[in-house]
């Protein structure tokens, strides 16, 4: 497989040769279609300048004149009576004048072999060096008929033109050339530094730094594919981080069954304790099943590509259902709990809103201490839902609210909490809510307390426009 370099020197050659040869034929057309006759009138004017002169001085040397007259440049042919020819000048380099030419001139017809010159594709007929592309006619000189053909010495009068745009056309091309090779590897390096940075990518090295100064479409590919990599970078960063949190999150509950087991194995364990390990046990167990759950709901939810299923459903309805599943929680914490929800419809998939629910009040109850307060609104908005869930437990300090949202993400006190979580239940909210073009924002004060606001458009931009 050629180089795109080489390609681009094959493509630059060929389009110059093209070129060249286009524009040959273009000359070529446009000489035989409006100079040949301009051509050939002027010179049939020149040669008959030049019989006039002869015939007004007719002591002249007719030899010696006409010598002369190829000596400036033109070459000359002189036809006597008997049809004898008589060259002037350099040869020609193909005598095709036909007799009966020759034979209208000697009758007092003039010759125009540069206007009826037949039309060469590949040959242009002002450069054709033949009698037949000459012009002629008859003069009387000394009481004889002669004709008189001409046509001009193009190598005698344009010989230093020829060498001076032969040299400018050679130069030309090798300019432009070097110049095309020099702004072909312009071109290309920044490509080849692309395809050595997409190697890289490929072998997972996605620290990769690009110039990405140029102002034209490369620049603009370089200026992309540096995002790609440091998206990608972040990505393979969260990725790892994502993996290295799963498997602690596992592994821990995992131990735990494991070490339990073992003691409940053994035999001399009073019943007391073996309904304390069983307890333990049954409760890790819970906590791997609510992690697998949620790992799955956030997979469904990451590769969701196409349009969720939506539909209209009361909200109210829903949030209300929730609080009462988590009332004995409420109850067995001795959790105050104050709801404020509007009757309201919203279109959205009311499965997905349903698990925004559930995770805000879960997280509410896991850091609201015995005797805490719980606030919960649902009010209407000119440009959607707006859900409130605000609690007066241990709040969250300020540098860590910007993570909230991330997995596996927990502030410290979470280690300490009654209700140990997963990390995953505020992502799997966030996710929720920006599918449905939504938003959530947080507001917390260390010893007072935290309120998540959702905000949730009725009928976001994604939605079916039939439901």
């Amino acid at each position: 497989m050629r180089s795109l370099y080489g390609k681009f020197l094959f493509f630059t050659l060929s389009i110059m040769l093209s070129s060249a040869l286009l524009s040959f034929l273009v000359v070529n057309t446009y000489y035989h279609q409006q100079l040949k006759e301009q051509n050939d009138t002027k010179n049939m004017n020149i040669v008959k300048n030049i019989i006039h002169f002869i015939e007004k001085n007719e002591h002249i040397d007719l030899d010696d004149f006409l010598t002369t007259e190829a000596s400036v440049g033109y070459k000359l042919i002189l036809v006597d009576e008997k049809g004898q020819a008589t060259l002037y000048g350099d040869a020609f380099r193909e005598n095709n004048l036909s007799d009966e030419a020759i034979k209208n001139v000697l009758l007092g017809k003039e010759y125009h072999g540069m206007r009826d010159l037949p039309k060469e594709t590949f040959f242009t007929g002002f450069f054709s060096d033949e009698t037949a592309n000459t012009v002629g006619t008859p003069f009387q000189f000394d009481g004889k008929t002669y004709g008189l053909f001409l046509r001009p010495d193009i190598k005698l009068l344009f010989t230093e033109i020829h060498y001076l745009l032969a040299g400018m056309f050679v130069f030309m091309a090798i300019i432009s050339l070097i110049a095309m090779l020099f702004v072909a590897r312009k071109l290309i390096q920044p490509i080849s530094e692309l395809t050595i940075a997409t190697k890289k990518i490929g072998a997972e090295q996605f620290s990769v730094t690009l110039p990405t100064s140029r102002g034209d479409e490369i620049g603009e590919l370089a200026i992309s594919f540096q995002k790609m990599a440091n998206q990608l970078q972040e990505s393979d960063q969260l990725r790892k981080r994502f993996i290295n949190d799963v498997s602690h999150d596992f592994q821990t509950p995992l131990q735990n069954i494991k070490g339990y087991a073992a003691l409940v194995a053994n035999n001399e364990l009073s019943s007391e304790k073996l309904h304390q390990y069983a307890r333990i046990i049954q409760a890790e167990t819970e906590r791997l099943s609510v992690l697998t759950k949620q790992l799955l709901l956030l997979t469904s939810l990451d590769s969701l590509t196409e349009q969720m299923d939506v539909e209209l459903f009361s909200v109210s309805s829903q949030l209300t259902e929730v609080l009462q599943r988590y009332r004995w929680l409420m109850v067995d914490k001795n959790i105050s709990l104050t709801a404020e929800i509007d009757d309201i419809t919203m279109c959205g998939n009311q499965a997905y809103i349903e698990k925004v629910w559930e995770n805000l009040l879960s997280n509410a109850l896991k850091y609201t201490t015995t005797g805490g307060i719980i606030d919960i609104t649902l009010t209407e908005s000119s440009n959607g839902v707006i859900a409130t869930f605000k609690d007066n437990g241990i709040g969250i300090h300020e540098n860590n609210i910007p993570h909230l949202f991330e997995r596996f993400f927990r502030v410290d006190d979470a280690r300490h909490a009654e209700i140990e979580g997963t990390g995953l239940g505020l992502a799997i909210v966030h996710q929720i809510v920006s599918l449905h073009s939504g938003k959530i924002d947080v507001t917390s004060i260390i010893g007072k307390g935290t309120t998540f606001t959702v905000y949730l458009p009725k009928k976001f931009q994604n939605a079916d426009p039939s439901a």
